[in-house]
C-alpha cells in the first residue's frame, strides 16, 4: 500500500519574475501597484507596458533627485497612478513623456519661493490707497450696520407687545443723536460747543484725507531727547541759598562752583555752633549735597560734607536724613576718598541694633576685616551686640556709659528697651523686692531719680515702696508680669523712613 507524502512537492523559483494568469512574466518593481493597495483579497491588475516602463523611469539611477528622498518618491508615485486610475485616464496617459514623482516633488517645492517674490495682487493690480480702504470699510461696516437695524426693526415690531411698538421708532435715533438720557431735548449750549470745537479738531488734524505724512507727524513734531552735556559748572556765589528739589535741567546761575562751597561749609559750621538751628542747619547742608551732586564733584570735600550731615541728623535724631547720608557715604568710602570709614561702620552696627535688623547685620560682619574689628569704634560696636546677644545686660550698660564718638545718640534710641529687658530679668532673679539704687546702678541710671522717672513712666509707679528711712524699694515679685508686657510693647517692628 502506497504511503501519501505530507506535502505537496513544488519546483524551485530560479528568478523573481512572477508569473501572471497568461503565463507572461511581469518584471519586478519597488511598488506594488494596485487599484486598491488597502483591500488585499482583490484582484491585482494587469499594469500596461507604458505604467511598468514609467515605474522603472522612476526608479532609475539616472532619475533620482538629491532632494527627494525614495519615500516621497514611492508616495507621489502611487498617487499618480492612483488618480488615473480612478479618472480612468489609466490607457489614455502619456506615460512615456509623463512628468516623474521626482519632479513634481521639486516642481511643488518651487511654487510657494515665487509666490511670495511675486505675489497675485502685485500683477498689474494697483494697490488701494488708504483712503480708499478706509473708506471701504466705512461703507461695508455702515451698510451692515443699516441692514442690521432694519432687520431688528422689523423682527423687533413682529414680536414686540403693542404698547411699546409706538416709541419704536425713536430708539435708534435716540441712540445716535442722545446718548445720555440727560442730554435728549435741545441740549445744551455747552454741549453744541464742545461738539463744534471737536468738529473743527477732526477737519483740521484728522479728517478723512489721511496722507503718509500724518503717519510721521507725531515723530516729527516730538522734541528729540537732550544730549547729556555733561556735570554743570556753577556760577553762583552766594554762600547761602534754600534747597528746592530739582524738577527740569539744574541753571548753572543757581549752582554754586567747589570754591564757594567751601566757604559755605566753613560757614554753616560756624553758624551750627552758634545758633544749633536743625531746620536751618538742614535745608543748607541738602541745598550743598544738591549742588555736589549736579556737578559731579566726588572728593574728599563731599566726604566732609556727608559727615557733617550725618552727625547733625544723629544728634537731632533725624534718621531719615543720617540713612540718606550713610547711603552716600558707603558709595563715596569705596572710591578711597578718605573721610571716617570706621567711624561710620561703627554707626550702622548699633543701627541695625536699633532695627532689629539681623540680616544687614550679618553682612556687615561679613564686611569687617581684621584691622578694623580693632578700631576702637568698630571693637565697641561689636562689644555692643555680643552684649546684647547673651542676656548680659550688666556689660551692655558699662558699655553704653562709655560710647566713643557720637554713637552714644544711637544708642539712646534703643537703650529704653533695654532697660525694660533688664527690669524683666531683674524681677525674675530678686524677689520680693530690690533696692532702687541697685537698679540706678546696673541699668546706667545718673541718679535714683532719673531710674524712678524711668519707672513712672512706663506706669509702674505702684510697685515703687518707700520705707521709713527713706530708703525706696522696687516691688519686683509684683512688677514682673507688668514690665514683661511693656518689653513685649517696646520690641514692636517700627518702619523707619529711609532706612538702609
Amino acid at each position: 500500500m502506497a504511503t501519501q507524502s505530507a506535502f505537496t512537492p513544488v519546483s524551485v523559483r530560479r528568478t523573481f519574475a512572477q508569473h501572471g494568469p497568461s503565463g507572461t512574466s511581469i518584471q519586478p518593481s519597488h511598488t506594488q501597484l494596485s487599484s486598491n493597495p488597502s483591500a488585499s483579497g482583490q484582484t491585482k491588475v494587469n499594469w500596461p507596458e507604458p505604467v511598468r516602463n514609467y515605474v522603472q523611469r522612476a526608479f532609475a539611477v539616472e532619475n533620482t533627485a538629491t532632494d527627494v528622498s525614495r519615500q516621497e518618491m514611492e508616495v507621489r508615485l502611487k498617487e499618480v497612478i492612483g488618480d488615473s486610475v480612478k479618472n480612468g485616464t489609466l490607457h489614455t496617459t502619456d506615460w512615456p513623456n509623463a512628468r516623474l514623482p521626482q519632479q513634481i516633488i521639486l516642481e511643488e517645492r518651487k511654487k510657494p519661493a515665487s509666490l511670495s517674490a511675486n505675489p497675485p495682487w502685485g500683477n498689474g493690480v494697483t494697490p488701494l490707497s488708504l483712503q480708499e480702504t478706509n473708506n471701504k470699510a466705512h461703507d461695508a461696516l455702515s451698510k451692515k450696520r443699516k441692514s442690521s437695524e432694519l432687520e431688528s426693526h422689523q423682527i423687533g415690531q413682529d414680536k414686540l407687545p403693542p404698547w411699546r411698538v409706538a416709541n419704536f421708532h425713536n430708539v435708534f435715533e435716540d441712540r445716535i443723536s442722545h446718548p445720555d438720557k440727560r442730554q435728549r431735548g435741545e441740549g445744551s449750549a455747552k454741549s453744541s460747543s464742545k461738539s463744534q470745537k471737536r468738529k473743527q479738531r477732526f477737519e483740521n488734524g484728522h479728517s478723512g484725507d489721511v496722507s503718509q505724512q500724518s503717519f510721521y507727524s507725531s515723530n516729527i513734531s516730538s522734541p528729540a531727547p537732550e544730549v547729556d552735556q555733561g556735570p554743570v559748572i556753577g556760577r553762583c556765589q552766594n554762600l547761602e541759598k534754600k534747597y528746592f528739589r530739582l524738577t527740569s535741567a539744574p541753571n548753572p546761575e543757581t549752582v554754586r562752583p567747589l570754591p564757594v562751597l567751601e566757604k559755605t561749609l566753613e560757614f554753616l559750621k560756624k553758624k551750627w555752633k552758634k545758633e544749633n538751628n536743625y531746620s536751618y542747619a538742614c535745608d543748607q547742608l541738602k541745598s550743598l549735597r544738591q549742588d555736589l551732586t549736579v556737578q559731579h564733584i566726588k572728593t574728599a570735600f563731599t566726604v566732609s560734607v556727608y559727615e557733617l550731615h550725618a552727625r547733625i541728623a544723629l544728634e537731632k535724631a533725624d534718621l531719615g536724613e543720617y540713612n540718606q547720608c550713610q547711603t552716600q557715604l558707603r558709595a563715596l568710602y569705596s572710591q578711597q576718598l578718605g573721610g571716617h570709614p570706621e567711624e561710620f561702620k561703627a554707626y550702622r552696627i548699633l543701627y541695625f541694633i536699633h532695627t532689629c535688623n539681623r540680616t544687614d547685620m550679618n553682612d556687615v560682619l561679613a564686611d569687617l576685616t581684621a584691622a578694623e574689628k580693632q578700631h576702637p569704634a568698630v571693637k565697641h560696636a561689636l562689644d555692643t551686640r555680643s552684649a546684647l546677644a547673651l542676656g548680659n545686660y550688666h556689660r551692655f550698660f558699662q558699655l553704653y556709659l562709655e560710647t566713643p564718638n557720637m554713637g552714644a545718640y544711637l544708642m539712646d534710641m534703643f537703650v529704653g528697651r533695654e532697660r525694660l529687658v533688664a527690669l524683666s530679668n531683674i524681677c525674675i532673679s530678686y524677689k520680693p523686692d530690690v533696692k532702687l539704687r541697685f537698679v540706678t546702678e546696673e541699668l546706667g541710671f545718673e541718679s535714683d531719680d532719673e531710674s524712678a522717672r524711668f519707672v513712672c513712666d512706663h506706669g509702674g509707679q505702684s510697685f515703687l515702696d518707700e520705707r521709713e528711712e527713706g530708703e525706696v524699694r522696687l516691688l519686683t515679685g509684683k512688677a514682673l508680669k507688668f514690665f514683661e508686657g511693656a518689653k513685649a510693647a517696646a520690641f514692636k517692628t517700627v518702619d523707619i523712613k529711609g532706612q538702609i
